[in-house]
């Protein structure tokens, strides 16, 4: 049971664009088409679940001993950006239009709130680490690492249908005032607002 209410919140009552919104500069500036949206979610669920994955051990067992726990923003940021770089020399390696195709995008996943978020949240800097599986202490490292992957899922999830609709969009007669950029917020409010029938699943 525990297990179904992780990825329900953190796919659906819980996702970090719609719910939290965390993310949307990529959200916005990325989903202009289904490919560079699928491979800027996939991009940023790798490096949520890798974050959290290193960060978490660092923060217990380095940082909490030593009284340094102050300093976790900078140790974290330092940690996803070390990341990034090797995620992004792959992608230019494998898949050199993705990576011209995502742009300025990818580096900026070193500064994205949401994956800074999914590693605060279970790090001990704020009381929500228990809050997914109605465990009354912290949250191990596997339930983190799970929630963080799912996270992504939900991260991607929303990238694919904002692409899909933006990509109908363009193939639509829209007033002249709401081409573009307008028309996608309001797409994006849409989302968000279907979103919040999630938000009271009961399980």
């Amino acid at each position: 049971m525990n297990f179904v209410l992780l990825i329900l919140s953190a796919v659906l009552t819980n996702n970090f664009i719609t719910v939290k919104t965390y993310g949307i500069c990529p959200f916005l500036g990325v989903s202009k088409n289904t490919k560079s949206a699928v491979g800027m979610g996939v991009a940023v669920t790798v490096v949520m679940t890798l974050a959290t994955l290193v960060t978490y051990p660092i923060y217990k067992f380095i940082m909490t001993p030593l009284n340094i726990t102050f300093l976790w923003i900078i140790f974290f940021i330092f940690i996803i950006a070390a990341l990034v770089q090797m995620l992004e020399a792959i992608i230019r390696k494998v898949s050199p239009s993705l990576y011209n195709t995502m742009g300025v995008y990818l580096p900026l996943i070193t500064t994205n709130c949401a994956v800074l978020g999914v590693t605060q949240l279970f790090n001990g800097v704020n009381d929500l680490s228990a809050i997914i599986t109605g465990a009354t202490g912290a949250m191990n490292l596997g339930w983190a690492v799970l929630y963080a992957l799912f996270a992504g899922v939900g991260f991607t999830l929303v990238m694919i249908i904002m692409s899909g609709l933006r990509e109908k969009l363009n193939c639509c007669k829209v007033s002249k005032s709401l081409e573009g950029f307008p028309v996608s917020m309001i797409a994006a409010a849409f989302i968000c607002m279907a979103f919040t029938i999630f938000m009271q699943i009961k399980v």
